[in-house]
C-alpha cells in the first residue's frame, strides 16, 4: 500500500515538472528589433514606440512582450504612490538612461536607453537629454491621483 502512495506521488510529481516544463517552452520570445526614429519633444510618442510593448499603452505592465519577461515590468501610473506622494523624477531618469541596476529587469531585460538616444540622435548629448525629460515627463503625467 505504502509503495503505491509512492508510485502515485512520483507519477504526479512527474506530470507537474513536464506540465512546467511544457508551459516554459510556450513562453513567448521577445524579438529584438532596431530602435525607430521619434520626435525628441514628444514623451508621449517615444513611450507608445519605445515603453509600451512591455509596459503597455496604460502604462500598467501589461504590454504584449510583457508575458516573455523573467518578471513582469511595473505599473508605471503607481510611481508616485510608491514613493509617499512624490514622483521619482531623478530615479525614473537614471532608470531610462540606463545607470541604474534593476534587479526587477534581471540580466538587462529592459533595453537601456541613454545609449540607444545617442545613437538616434547622433551623438548630441542635448537631444539625448530632451529625449529622456520629455519621457519622464509624460510617465509623470500618467500618475493615479
Amino acid at each position: 500500500m505504502k509503495k503505491r502512495y509512492v508510485a502515485g506521488f512520483a507519477v504526479l510529481a512527474l506530470a507537474f515538472s513536464l506540465m512546467a516544463g511544457a508551459q516554459e517552452a510556450q513562453k513567448p520570445e521577445i524579438k529584438h528589433v532596431p530602435i525607430r526614429h521619434t520626435a525628441a519633444y514628444s514623451g508621449e510618442q517615444m513611450f507608445n514606440n519605445y515603453c509600451a510593448v512591455c509596459h503597455g499603452a496604460a502604462l500598467k505592465g501589461d504590454g504584449p512582450a510583457a508575458s516573455a519577461l523573467k518578471t513582469l515590468p511595473s505599473d508605471l501610473t503607481t510611481l508616485a504612490q510608491r514613493n509617499d506622494g512624490k514622483y521619482p523624477s531623478a530615479k525614473v531618469a537614471t532608470a531610462i538612461k540606463g545607470d541604474m541596476s534593476m534587479p526587477a529587469h534581471g540580466n538587462r531585460e529592459m533595453p537601456v536607453w541613454g545609449p540607444l538616444f545617442s545613437g538616434i540622435s547622433g551623438g548630441h548629448a542635448e537631444e539625448v537629454q530632451q529625449r529622456i525629460a520629455n519621457l519622464n515627463r509624460y510617465i509623470e503625467s500618467k500618475q493615479l491621483k
